[in-house]
């Protein structure tokens, strides 16, 4: 049974598809208010609900967000004003390295994601470390759940950091500064409503989640 939520995600896409072709600020303030009540409201709402279902099955506490539509554009060759997808993140509380959930939902793209972005200097080694150790792990976790290597993050590396060897056997892993996994919802989710759909997911990226929160536990 629907949630509801179905009919967010069918504004969403048309709404987002609209605005990609007409990415202009006299567009978004004629179609405000629709975007307010139909998709930015709604999926408010979605991310508390997702909050504790992620807080109940991490055991830990998740607060969410929902990303602007307006784009920080300062250092951007790409001057349009506004994103044309909807994103949403749950991290733990505080500033410490810790992994974070995501959904996107866009008119070519609906998944779920996880990983732990922006790694620098003591978390970046830190990172480097796990991977030499749990690198086979989280292959495994990939095959089995069928998850991808995301390329959210910055660019990774030419070649293999040192003091790794060049042809060590996650070379993709060590070469990145930010690590996550994403997963396309299950086709026919609609029938069981977003809500569950993302419920059938966490669990399949859970045991990435554990390895990576070994390691970025965040606050205490």
């Amino acid at each position: 049974m629907s949630d509801g939520f179905a009919e967010m995600i069918q504004h969403a896409n048309g709404f987002f598809t609209k605005l990609r072709a007409n990415n202009n600020r006299d567009f978004f303030k004629a179609h405000k208010d629709t975007y307010t009540s139909e998709i930015r409201k709604p999926a408010e709402l979605l991310a508390d609900l997702v909050a504790e279902d992620l807080s109940r099955h991490t055991g830990k506490l998740h607060a969410p967000k929902v990303f602007r539509i307006h784009r920080d554009v300062r250092f951007s060759k790409d001057k349009t004003p506004y994103n044309t997808h909807l994103h949403m993140m749950w991290s733990q509380p505080g500033d410490a390295p810790s992994p974070a959930w995501f959904f996107g939902s866009a008119p070519d793209y609906l998944l779920l994601g996880m990983g732990v972005m922006n790694l620098q200097k003591e978390s970046l080694t830190a990172y480097r470390s796990m991977i030499d150790r749990r690198g086979d792990d989280l292959t495994e976790v990939m095959e089995t759940s069928g998850a991808r290597l995301s390329d959210w993050g910055p660019d990774p590396l030419k070649r293999v950091p040192k003091p790794y060897d060049q042809d060590h056997p996650h070379v993709e892993f060590l070469k990145r500064k930010a690590f996550a996994l994403t997963r396309d919802l299950p086709d026919g989710w609609q029938d069981k409503g977003l809500l569950k759909a993302l419920n059938s997911v966490i669990p399949t990226l859970l045991p990435a989640w554990t390895i990576l929160h070994e390691t970025f536990p965040g606050q205490a």
